[in-house]
């Protein structure tokens, strides 16, 4: 059995050749193993909003943003697929929670 990295690069490498829905079924396959593997719905994130299935595109940045709730480009990948899919106060309310976790994060630097 591929571990996850291998399972991830091969996602990848199908979305490079074309083939997204290769890539999103990859990559459905990797979170059977690990629900929580952030790079997999970050992927997945971006692959959906390509398709134009904005529902799952911001489920899957959500995900992201629950794994990974100090780390501000989650939140600011949130905001963007929240834009694409018309929903403004939620991208404007990700935006804030990312410029909150970059004051935490500077805020540990200067502190540690």
């Amino acid at each position: 059995m591929a571990n996850l990295d291998e399972m991830y690069d091969a996602a990848i490498a199908l979305q490079q050749q074309g083939d997204l829905d290769g890539a999103i079924a990859k990559l459905h396959e990797l979170l059977e193993q690990d629900g929580n593997w952030p790079l997999a719905h970050a992927a997945l994130s971006v692959f959906y909003g390509k398709l134009g299935e904005h529902e799952k595109a911001v489920a899957h940045a959500h995900k992201v943003c629950e794994l990974e709730p100090e780390d501000p480009f989650s939140f600011i990948s949130l905001s963007l697929v929240c834009q694409k899919a018309g929903m403004i106060p939620e991208a404007e309310q990700a935006m804030w929670q990312a410029r909150q976790a970059q004051v935490a994060a500077l805020q540990k630097r200067t502190q540690g």
